[in-house]
């Protein structure tokens, strides 16, 4: 093995590595196992989501702006989630964007583990506990999104909104999506979210740890090949 082989294989993964479960063709039509692997990673990404806000130390950008919401109208987080995940939905129609079945899914099942998940889950009061319940929140977003994208159902949301906005404008989907999120933080803080420590370790960690997450499923899944993304500085990881 060559030392670029083996960098190759202790880096964080830039690219989707292509699985026996991954769905080819249409992305509304797949097999009990695709559909299996989507709803667990989803799921997973949305108990990564519910131990960020049981750490109380700072929640996902996205979350925050949920919890905001959350506040302001007395709805639970888990269901102004959702009610975020259609509104930004309605935003890919002049965009001309297309959902998959991963698309309803992301909105749906994220959203209910988020809501499910944070009663379930232990709220510690000590910070080494708090901050490690954190980083175990960052990792599950990572392989839950590594899972979930293996799937090619289709993007969630905020992804969608993303990528269609680029193809629109032509401008970069790093300063698009960076703009997205800070418009979003910032919204959310306004209203009221949590933001802290965790808010900015999830921003520094939730790219190497969505690049851990692929490169692990794609060890369990005895994966070699690797289907290459244009949107490689896309963080799908934020999905939540």
């Amino acid at each position: 093995m060559t030392v670029k082989e083996a960098w190759r294989r202790i880096v964080p993964s830039r690219t989707i590595p292509r699985t026996r479960w991954r769905s080819e063709g249409s992305r509304w039509r797949t097999g009990p196992t695709t559909f299996v692997v989507l709803v667990v990673g989803l799921w997973l990404f949305g108990t990564g989501e519910a131990l960020l806000v049981d750490a109380a130390l700072g929640n996902a950008p996205w979350t925050v702006f949920a919890q905001g919401i959350s506040l302001r109208t007395g709805i639970s987080i888990g269901l102004a989630t959702f009610f975020t995940s259609v509104a930004v939905l309605l935003l890919w129609i002049p965009l001309k964007e297309k959902p998959g079945l991963g698309t309803i899914a992301n909105a749906v099942v994220i959203a209910t583990a988020l809501q499910v998940m944070i009663i379930v889950l232990p709220a510690p009061t000590a910070f080494g506990w708090q901050l490690l319940q954190a980083l175990v929140g960052i990792v599950c977003v990572g392989v839950g999104s590594g899972l979930y994208l293996t799937t090619n159902l289709g993007p969630g949301p905020r992804d969608g909104l993303m990528t269609g906005i680029h193809e629109r404008t032509g401008i970069a989907v790093t300063p698009i999506r960076l703009s997205i999120e800070v418009a979003v933080l910032a919204v959310g803080w306004l209203l009221g979210g949590a933001v802290g420590l965790a808010t900015l370790l999830f921003a520094l960690l939730i790219g190497p740890s969505v690049g851990y997450g692929l490169r692990l499923v794609g060890w369990i899944a005895g994966s070699s090949a690797e289907v290459p993304r244009a949107e490689d500085d896309v963080h799908p990881e934020l999905e939540a």
